[in-house]
């Protein structure tokens, strides 16, 4: 049991990521919050990515090395999806600034009640 655990650690790891990551974008009302949920969440995401890519025993796809090889498309992905989060991370946060000039908190209870008192 211990040793089917030690194998598996990423996959549990990834999957707490992504669950701490949810939790955080549903129950904290505070939007930068929401926004470093999100951020835990995409790494959860890109961890399990990179562990179901993982092959024991492969080598990179190079001429000269032995079968059986490792894809690379898997990294290639997740690089291209680090990249689109961290602009992701960005607008969002900019956004935030915006809303926090507009309505001066960043609770979305709060911003809910303005808007619809408006």
């Amino acid at each position: 049991m211990i040793e089917l655990l030690n194998e598996r650690l990423y996959y549990l790891v990834a999957f707490l990521l992504m669950g701490i990551g949810t939790y955080m974008m549903i129950d904290k009302s505070n939007l930068v919050k929401k926004v470093i949920g999100m951020n835990v969440f995409q790494s959860g995401i890109f961890l399990f990515f990179i562990v179901i890519a993982y092959v024991s025993g492969a080598s990179p796809p190079l001429v000269t090395a032995p079968g059986p090889y490792v894809s690379p498309l898997p990294h290639v992905l997740i690089l291209t999806a680090i990249v689109v989060g961290v602009s992701l991370t960005a607008v969002a946060l900019g956004l935030i600034v915006r809303i926090y000039g507009e309505y001066g908190t960043l609770d979305t209870t709060v911003i809910r009640e303005v808007s619809e008192d408006d």
